[in-house]
């Protein structure tokens, strides 16, 4: 791979990290489209939560399996900006190793080239 390339590559890891790592915690705190939807319907109390009415929402449950990174956060970590911050940037390092062993291993796999003299 040319420098070029891997730059490229670098620059694009660093900004998901800043993105994940910092920016993240400053999302809205407001439920989403998905979230919005499963809950109208429903009455809501001054803190989001469903105190009447009749809606999908009414029917979520917590994680059955839990987990080290359930709820946007780390579990064991108190402090809920590091937590935050922390979990989006495994999250990131994860995905991006994951995505470039899977083309690692397509490259390798390809053909290769003929050569023709």
């Amino acid at each position: 791979m040319n420098r070029r390339l891997w730059g490229f590559l670098a620059g694009g890891l660093l900004v998901a990290l800043l993105l994940a790592g910092v920016v993240s915690n400053f999302a809205s705190p407001h439920p989403d489209g998905l979230d919005s939807s499963l809950r109208q319907g429903c009455t809501l109390d001054a803190d989001g939560e469903i105190i009447g009415g009749s809606c999908p929402a009414q029917q979520e449950k917590e994680h059955e399996i839990g987990g080290p990174l359930a709820d946007y956060g780390i579990a064991g970590i108190d402090n809920d900006f590091l937590s935050t911050g922390l979990s989006g940037v495994l999250g990131v390092l994860l995905t991006f190793g994951v995505a470039g062993g899977a083309f690692w291993l397509v490259r390798r796999r390809g053909t290769p080239a003929s050569s023709q003299g």
